[in-house]
């Protein structure tokens, strides 16, 4: 269906056919098709009215979509070897610098966790993560011998919101010896803060060597 807008063989404003006859075009269930018009929906791409059917946009919006990803498949899809390291994994009282980027009045207890990942027995992204646990309860006692915080908190906790920032940084003493840097060495940082309403659930440093490059697909 997305290919047809893009192709103009249903023009913008044109009225689509309804589910049942593209379900058996399609020789799916109507409960598919529905789901696809839905999802054509949120990104601009269709109007659907009640009663009036749906219709192509008249000017579609083009909407990219970041995926938190899993930093485990991150290595494996670029074809390296992955290996996790956990350096710390301790309750304790977050820093103001933490509680203000969450929207917390005061301090508080939260799970601070860091680590590292590595491709290919070289150091990839050194994650430095404070979750809090009103939100996450269930990970207070988690130990994460065998799956990381990020791949945990991806196939474990939902969230409504999120807000990303991407800058370049200079290796601080932590970083630096947790990358095989130097001190003041460039470095790519992701910072990231994920929420339930109302509800701020982590704030993560992920820290990758200067050469580090981010690919995104539309």
């Amino acid at each position: 269906m997305a290919r047809r807008i893009a192709e103009r063989v249903w023009a913008p404003g044109a009225l689509i056919p309804g589910e049942e006859v593209l379900a058996v075009e399609f020789g799916c269930a109507r409960a598919t098709v529905n789901r696809a018009l839905q999802e054509l929906a949120r990104g601009g791409v269709l109007v659907r009215k009640r009663k009036a059917g749906t219709r192509v946009a008249l000017h579609p919006m083009r909407e990219a979509r970041f995926v938190i990803p899993i930093v485990r498949q991150e290595i494996e899809n670029k074809g390296g070897a992955y290996q996790f390291r956990l350096v710390s994994n301790v309750v304790e009282k977050a820093p103001a610098c933490v509680t203000k980027r969450l929207g917390i009045t005061k301090a508080k207890d939260m799970l601070h966790v860091r680590c590292l990942h590595l491709s290919d027995e070289k150091p990839y992204q050194y994650e430095d993560r404070w979750i809090n646990l009103d939100a996450v309860p269930a990970i207070r006692h988690e130990t994460f011998e065998t799956v990381s915080p990020n791949e945990w908190l991806v196939t474990h906790s939902p969230f409504s919101q999120a807000e990303i920032v991407f800058h370049a940084g200079l290796a601080d003493p932590d970083e630096a010896d947790m990358l095989d840097l130097g001190v003041n060495d460039p470095v790519f940082v992701i910072e990231r803060l994920t929420y339930l309403p109302q509800k701020p659930i982590t704030f993560v440093r992920m820290i990758h060597p200067g050469s580090h490059r981010m690919v995104t697909k539309l």
